[in-house]
């Protein structure tokens, strides 16, 4: 029979493998970003990410004034220059590598980026999702053994 520390134990456990599982499987899946950001007055947002080739990414972005750099890897879109009103970009990575994207509004009003980046999943990400999950199963394992036998002390 289990005791009320066990049972509290292994439900602990179990939280923690789920919730584990769950995410790692959500980036797994997903690599997909969905962007939607606001940019103050003098204030700057950056992209920094990992994709690989014939990741689909869009940016649209909406202001007064703004400038945007963009550098992707190999001879991929390339771009240092100033825009009104708005622009739209929508392109496929052409190697593999980092995509840098800094957009600095220089205008009278405020910014509106939006748009979908696919990138890498970062493999630290993925590791402390298995940490969790492993730990999940020492807590369930640790738990039923405490119900199986009780040691001195305890």
């Amino acid at each position: 029979m289990l005791t009320k520390k066990s049972a509290a134990g292994i439900g602990i456990g179990l939280v923690a493998v789920i919730l584990g599982t769950f995410f790692l499987l959500q980036t797994i899946v997903s690599n997909a970003h969905d962007v939607n950001d606001v940019v103050d007055i003098g204030k700057n947002d950056v992209f920094q990410f990992d994709a690989e080739k014939h990741y689909h990414e869009f940016l649209n972005v909406t202001g007064s004034s703004f400038h945007i750099k963009m550098k992707t890897p190999s001879s991929g879109l390339q771009v240092d220059k100033d825009f009104q009103k708005g622009v739209s970009f929508d392109w496929y990575s052409l190697d593999n590598g980092q995509h840098f994207i800094n957009i600095t509004n220089t205008g009278g009003s405020i910014l509106h980026v939006t748009g979908k980046l696919e990138a890498i999943t970062n493999p630290i990400i993925f590791t402390s999702h298995l940490i969790v999950i492993s730990s999940g199963v020492l807590i369930i394992g640790i738990s039923a053994v405490f119900s199986i036998r009780k040691p001195k002390g305890f």
